[in-house]
């Protein structure tokens, strides 16, 4: 057989593809390769290659290895992670993308690859959440029910939508935005004046889903909804409107609020206290997610034995802390 050097490495894994098998190693003094003049071990191997993937490689296998320990039951995530794929592919498909453009510009290559990824990212996540809650004082979660939890908000609304195009100008867009909020504002006149809210609803809401049911949308929290909905919402007594046409995304908004429920006691919203907080330091703090896989990895009393992928995970932390 003639001697070339033919090696493959391929996601952290070594093989010798000349003879199609795998080197077994013992202790690193193993030729994976070899010139006529000169033999490559894997020890050698090793080297070159820590220092340029060696932190990252191994850091995926411990975390990967401390996912699994924490998170050991993958249909909830399995479930969830399809239900994206397939709500992403009808959302990019309606505007004529091949789905393989979407996948090839998130860095996957098929499927699989992308329920592996968002799997893993969502229980990586939800570990760190796990870990950031044990750390929540009972004074942060007081403060948070008091300005944060609500009770639950039944209403109805009548949309009128913003009829824009891109190939509109700044100035069109403008027209279009002042236009939508003038018929908003002549339905409210109408109400103003004593002409029924189904009729109403009827004539003049451009929201399909309800504009048959009288305008009635599922009940509601704080945080379901964007805030200028919610706001204008709890500003409102049972069976009034709002008199101002309310700005959202999707148009401009008048409410009728039919009824509230109290909110619940600290007891029964506290796991709702939890979520709340832990997301948002999450929101706010960019290196909070890292930051605490950092303290997860000491829990677990990370020990990296070579120096090289020591010192270069510490090299990490530290420019963590400069940036």
């Amino acid at each position: 057989m003639k001697k070339t050097l033919t090696i493959c490495t391929i996601a952290g894994i070594i093989l010798l593809s000349g003879c199609g098998t795998k080197v077994k190693l013992k202790d690193g003094k193993e030729v994976v390769a070899s010139l006529k003049d000169k033999e490559f071990t894997a020890e050698e191997l090793f080297d070159e290659l820590k220092g340029k993937y060696g932190n990252t490689v191994l850091l995926n296998m411990i975390d990967s290895y401390i996912i699994d320990q924490e998170i050991s039951d993958n249909s909830s995530y399995e479930s969830k992670a399809k239900a994206e794929l397939s709500s992403m592919k009808q959302y990019y498909e309606q505007y004529g993308t091949e789905w393989s453009t979407v996948l090839g510009y998130y860095g996957f290559s098929t499927d699989d690859e992308f329920l592996k990824s968002y799997i893993e990212t969502n229980k990586r996540k939800d570990i760190v959440k796990k870990y950031l809650k044990e750390e929540v004082t009972d004074d942060e979660i007081e403060k948070y029910y008091e300005k944060e939890i609500y009770g639950d908000y039944t209403v109805k609304h009548i949309l009128i939508n913003v009829s824009t195009s891109t190939s509109m100008t700044d100035e069109e867009k403008e027209t279009a935005k002042n236009d939508a909020k003038k018929k908003a504002e002549e339905v409210i006149e109408k109400l103003n004046n004593g002409e029924k809210w189904s009729d109403l609803v009827k004539e003049y809401s451009d929201d399909d889903n309800t504009k048959d049911d009288d305008g009635n949308l599922p009940s509601f929290t704080n945080g379901d909804y964007v805030d200028s909905f919610f706001d204008a919402t709890i500003a409102l007594e049972d069976g009034e409107y709002t008199k101002e046409p309310v700005e959202t995304t999707y148009g401009y908004h008048i409410i009728y609020r039919v009824s509230a429920t109290d909110k619940p006691s600290l007891e029964d919203a506290k796991d709702d206290c939890l979520e709340g907080i832990v997301t948002n330091k999450l929101d706010n703090d960019d290196n909070l997610l890292s930051d605490t896989w950092v303290s997860i990895r000491e829990k677990y009393e990370l020990n990296i034995a070579d120096d090289t992928i020591e010192k270069a995970y510490k090299k990490s932390l530290t420019k963590k802390e400069e940036s």
